[in-house]
């Protein structure tokens, strides 16, 4: 097992996983998805937080016509 996917999972899940009736290549299946889940779950916030970055930039800027 990967000790830094390890660490940011904690050893609930993986303590679970293994206490599970399973065979290797199952077991092993078990993990990646688990860090398929969490590649995807990475990818979606990274993306909703490049979007909040986008509409900041583009709709909170002062624009000239807005001063008084």
């Amino acid at each position: 097992m990967n000790s830094n996917f390890e660490s940011k999972f904690g050893s609930v899940i993986y303590d679970k996983i293994n206490s599970v009736h399973m065979s290797a290549t199952e077991r092993q299946a078990a993990i990646n998805a688990m860090q398929d889940a969490d590649a995807i779950v990475d990818a979606i916030l990274w993306l909703t937080h490049k979007v909040e970055q986008l509409g900041a930039s583009l709709f909170l800027k002062s624009s000239p016509s807005l001063k008084h």
